[in-house]
């Protein structure tokens, strides 16, 4: 009767997908939910901070490349002695104070730079948008596997005292002349084996214990509580629907074609390098009579102003053929980069469309062998209350359904993993955050 409520509670876990809190020191510990696990890593992530740094720093790029086609006024002040004619080491007259105006208004070359930093800067966004995607895919599925861990680890505490009756009564048998002293090594080495997966269990618990303190900011020893439940992927029957779909999501698709376009606008700035480059330019200075001016020049006056276009044509650039070739030569290894991409992309989400039906049919298999194994143990303690089976029978069955509970958990975290995996690629990852 004890066993049965055991098996119904450890049932209603796994159909609810709940891995019930743990009490640590005496304190009862408010378990976190997938979703703010998730959230709290990504508010704590030294990689997402860095993505967002290097989106940053593309979008001030943007304006730097932009700044030339804005009004630019600069403004200075000084003084020079003279003899002889007066000029300045650049050959400028001097003045007292001066003030300069530049906006570009048509440069091809400068054009191009603005709209592929415009382009880049997308890159850089998405970037940070796989660099999340990915901190979530990593704290998503150590959440999950330290509540798989637990579960396995009750459950082996629980075949610990089944083998710890194994033995004795396997002793008593011994002492009585019943059983041949090998069967007690053979209980030994089962129990053995049990405190070595449990040993192993209680790293791996530590190790993701650990990981995902650290990725959420909390101190080591802080003990994080989980609550486990199914992901509500809804997979389509038809493999190319999650191929179409990973194609359109694909952050790495989208990455290069932006880069493919910035590369294109380069190539065509390149091309049109052959046209005039027209400024809008002003220019004020004031002159002092002990420059002498007045010797130089039959109407000296203080002021000056110009206003107007400076229009610089190109006539022979020996760069420009080569500059021309190189841009292409980039659109070109760009363009092969995206062809590329495209096809291992529908490649692998594929294979990962192939890998999760296997895995739930795996899960269906450890499913039924958990049942058919909880069964046997009905049998076998009808049995034992009826005097056909004696008490290491039912402990032998008791370990084995135990051991069936593990597999079958194992194989609900390969499935609930490969699910993350489809998620990421088809770009629904962050629902189980949002």
């Amino acid at each position: 009767m004890k066993t049965n409520r055991r098996l119904t509670l450890i049932a209603t876990c796994i159909a609810a997908g709940l891995i019930l809190p743990s009490f640590v020191e005496g304190q009862d510990v408010q378990p976190i939910p997938l979703k703010d696990a998730v959230n709290i890593a990504l508010r704590s992530s030294r990689e997402v901070a860095l993505a967002q740094a290097h989106y940053d720093q593309a979008a001030r790029t943007v304006d730097v490349n932009s700044s030339a086609f804005h009004p630019n006024l600069y403004t200075g002040a000084g003084a020079a002695a003279t003899y002889g004619f007066p000029q300045t080491p650049g050959g400028a007259p001097p003045t007292i104070f001066n003030m300069s105006y530049v906006q570009s208004v048509f440069n091809p070359l400068q054009t191009a730079q603005v709209r592929a930093s415009r382009e880049r800067k997308e890159v850089q966004r998405l970037e940070l948008e796989k660099t999340r995607n990915s901190v979530a895919l990593q704290t998503s599925s150590a959440y999950l596997e330290l509540g798989k861990v637990r579960s396995s680890i009750e459950l082996m505490r629980n075949e610990r005292q089944s083998n710890t009756r194994i033995i004795s009564y396997t002793r008593d048998r011994i002492r009585e002349g019943f059983e041949l002293p090998i069967e007690a090594t053979k209980a030994e080495l089962a129990a053995a084996r049990t405190e070595q997966r449990i040993t192993q269990f209680e790293s791996r618990e530590s190790q993701l214990q650990q990981q995902l303190a650290a990725s959420m900011g909390l101190p080591p020893t802080q003990r994080i509580e989980v609550i486990s439940g199914q992901l509500g992927l809804q997979t389509s029957d038809r493999e190319l629907d999650i191929v179409d779909r990973a194609v359109a999501a694909s952050v790495e698709l989208r990455q290069s074609e932006y880069e493919r376009r910035a590369r294109e606008h380069l190539v065509t700035g390149q091309n049109l390098t052959k046209w005039p480059t027209v400024d809008l330019i002003g220019q004020y200075g004031l002159f002092a009579q002990y420059n002498n001016f007045q010797k130089y020049y039959q109407n000296f006056q203080a002021n000056s102003l110009t206003v107007g276009f400076q229009i610089k044509i190109p006539l022979f650039s020996a760069q420009r053929s080569s500059s021309v070739a190189l841009a292409r030569s980039d659109l070109t290894a760009s363009e092969m980069e995206l062809r590329n991409k495209r096809q291992n992309i529908e490649l692998e989400a594929s294979r990962q469309y192939h890998r999760l039906r296997e895995l739930e049919a795996a899960r269906e298999v450890a499913r039924l062998e958990q049942k058919l194994a909880q069964e046997n143990l009905q049998v076998i303690q009808a049995n034992f209350q009826e005097g056909r089976a004696n008490l290491r029978d039912v402990e032998r069955a008791r370990s084995d359904e135990n051991e069936k509970w593990i597999a079958f958990l194992d194989s609900e975290y390969d499935y609930q993993k490969a699910e993350l995996e489809i998620l990421n690629t088809t770009g629904e990852l962050s629902k189980i955050y949002q």
